[in-house]
């Protein structure tokens, strides 16, 4: 099904409160500094990539909800919320874009009861993203991770190197206005997570995994990486989030984020995010591919 037939477009404003909310400075969303990337294609911004997951995880909810898949899900104790996205093409800013959402497939996959939809996102018919959501009793990727014994990481400075693991860590303190700005910019009505009024404050789950991509920045940015003559662009998203661990997110929660290369690749990276006592609200695979590799392909579009 697609959405309701409903389509939407993404204006630079919406980029702009998006990237603002989550500290995202990549040149690629900006409405002037775009044109110092170096045989920049898209002549012009474009769409922060965790903005279409925030766009098709407010569509999925509706789905799940008026198909009574929330029973479901509680019932078989589906803890874990998963996407698994490839990132087809580009969307900017005036694109038409729509969202298809297949029928529920409910099975055992890898030993545990999965519930799993593949979803699209097309930009002026063109696929843009493509990929599966999955409702799971584990968490589908990383699944052995464990910083139990990793001590407090309060301790260590921001935007630092953990000495004995590796990992680039970035800190960040959760809030709902941010969230509230967040879903704006996504085309979502905050009322599906945020109500003053009913006391209701819901953080989506794509919101705090919007932070991997400050932290991957600025982890390039202190390796003195040229965001100018070597931009970057997603290629994949692998995330599992913890359930319960949402639900314990407040205002000025402390997010401490990790991020590493994964031994043996150049552009995919580990990424996890913790909270109290180390709890893994989300663990990720990100994989990212240069600019210059996307435009020698025979596959690539302009639009």
């Amino acid at each position: 099904m697609t959405s309701n037939n409903i389509t939407f477009i993404f204006n630079q404003i919406h980029i702009d409160v998006a990237r603002n909310a989550t500290d995202d400075f990549n040149l690629f969303h900006e409405p002037v500094k775009w044109q110092l990337i170096e045989n920049n294609p898209f002549e012009g911004p474009i769409v922060l990539g965790f903005q279409l997951e925030s766009l098709l995880e407010a569509h999925i909810k509706q789905y799940r909800n008026s198909n009574n898949e929330d029973v479901l899900i509680q019932d078989q104790q589906l803890q874990f919320s998963n996407y698994q996205f490839n990132f087809a093409n580009a969307v900017k800013p005036g694109d038409t874009v729509e969202i298809d959402i297949k029928k529920s497939q409910f099975k055992k996959d890898n030993g545990g009861l999965v519930l799993s939809n593949r979803v699209a996102v097309k930009a002026n018919g063109i696929l843009a993203l493509t990929g599966y959501k999955k409702e799971s009793q584990f968490a589908l990727f990383l699944p052995d991770a464990d910083f139990s014994t990793w001590g407090n990481l309060k301790s260590y400075p921001d935007r630092s190197v953990l000495p004995e693991h590796g990992f680039f860590l970035k800190r960040k303190f959760i809030n709902v206005s941010n969230g509230k700005n967040f879903l704006c910019g996504s085309l979502v009505d905050q009322l599906l997570f945020f109500d003053d009024l009913e006391e209701k404050t819901i953080f989506p789950e794509i919101f705090p995994c919007s932070f991997i991509s400050c932290a991957l920045l600025e982890q390039a940015w202190l390796d003195k990486h040229d965001f100018k003559k070597d931009p970057m662009v997603y290629s994949s998203h692998k995330i599992s989030i913890h359930r319960q661990c949402l639900t314990l997110l407040k205002s000025n929660t402390c997010l401490h984020i990790l991020v590493k290369a994964i031994d043996g690749t150049s552009y995919a990276y580990e990424c996890y995010g913790l909270i109290d006592n180390n709890q893994v609200l989300f663990r990720a695979i990100i994989a990212l591919t240069p600019l210059k590799i996307i435009l020698k392909s025979r596959f690539f579009s302009k639009k």
